[in-house]
């Protein structure tokens, strides 16, 4: 909770390059409708093959491995279970598909903090429940030596922290001061420090993570799978989160290395599925397709910014495209000159665009 304290108290400017990635990021949301728009069977299929790589993934970055053979099964179908590592990857799954399905009817709370964890956890003596002893992150070497890489909160004080950090995180998404993406990363790194449990720690945070990313409308989880990118940049993601918790537990630490590196998997997850849909274009006619919704629904006269405002994935060009060969066609008329001109439906419109 030191980082949403510390913004809650303190919150000046944001960094250049996280200032890139939040651009970034609201360009990619105001594109997502396109995409997901088309090709539902393709989209069905990225949402399959996200869901195993999910599980598959978030599982093996805490050497959790079932056999390649089982996997499916396992993801799709009801077989017997074979052993712990099974029942966790289960677990997982249940856990992506309880997030998939509610993820409107499931609150940042510690009630769905606990519930994820007991359903990662496969049922196991302490799923569900905060840790009861102290434990370090410890890095270990292939040569066998281990250091201390970071001291978590103590499991006396956990369960305040814990709500602590839940009580921050809506308080500071209330007051709309800061920007949303950047309170899910700081939520992210916060819950990492405190370490809330003796084992799941990791899992739980990329499955709040996607929670959060579709309570803010970031909904490429469902067809990129992030976990699978976090695995990708495992070093990476290992060493902005010794960066940004160093000095953590007195508020001295720099929030700024972690946060970007997760606005990057967003972006990377954005950039991915784009390039899979349509290379970064959408099909032919569906930006037209757009504006000329737009245009129907408005009443009297309106401005080409108003259509920017209701199509900003659509470039003002392409809106001035429209309205010409609409023009052509005696469906819509310019009542003025220039950029600010107004312009109106005429009585050929319903003809000419029924849809």
């Amino acid at each position: 909770m030191m980082t949403l304290r510390l913004f809650s108290r303190k919150f000046e400017s944001v960094p250049a390059s996280t200032s890139w990635y939040l651009a970034d990021l609201g360009e990619a949301r105001g594109r997502q409708e396109l995409f997901t728009r088309q090709a539902p069977q393709r989209l069905k299929a990225l949402r399959e093959h996200a869901l195993i790589e999910s599980a598959v993934s978030s599982n093996r970055i805490e050497g959790v491995e079932v056999d390649k053979s089982r996997i499916a099964t396992i993801v799709f179908g009801k077989p017997l279970l074979r052993d712990r590592d099974e029942e966790e990857f289960r677990g997982y799954r249940q856990a992506l598909t309880l997030i998939h399905e509610q993820e409107a009817k499931l609150p940042v709370s510690e009630e769905t903090i606990l519930k994820l964890h007991r359903l990662t956890r496969g049922e196991i003596w302490d799923a569900g429940t905060y840790k009861e002893k102290d434990g370090d992150i410890i890095e270990k070497y292939p040569d066998g030596r281990s250091r201390v890489r970071f001291k978590t909160v103590a499991a006396a004080n956990t369960p305040a922290c814990m709500k602590e950090l839940v009580k921050l995180y809506d308080d500071t998404n209330e007051e709309r001061k800061i920007p949303p993406l950047l309170l899910l990363a700081a939520f992210n790194l916060d819950f990492l420090c405190i370490h809330p449990f003796r084992d799941g720690n990791g899992r739980v945070s990329r499955l709040l993570l996607l929670l959060q990313c579709y309570h803010l409308g970031f909904e490429v989880g469902r067809y990129i799978s992030l976990e699978r990118l976090i695995e990708q940049n495992k070093e990476r993601y290992y060493k902005t989160l010794e960066q940004s918790s160093h000095g953590w537990q007195e508020g001295k630490h720099d929030p700024w290395p972690y946060i970007n590196y997760t606005l990057f998997i967003i972006k990377t997850a954005y950039r991915e599925f784009e390039e899979r849909l349509g290379q970064l274009q959408s099909p032919k006619g569906e930006k037209t397709g757009f504006v000329i919704q737009a245009i129907g629904r408005t009443l009297g006269p309106f401005h080409i910014a108003e259509l920017q405002n209701e199509c900003p994935y659509v470039s003002v060009d392409m809106i001035r495209r429209v309205l010409k060969n609409l023009r052509e066609k005696n469906q819509v008329e310019c009542l003025g000159r220039g950029q600010n001109a107004q312009w109106r439906k005429t009585s050929k419109w319903q003809l000419g665009n029924t849809k």
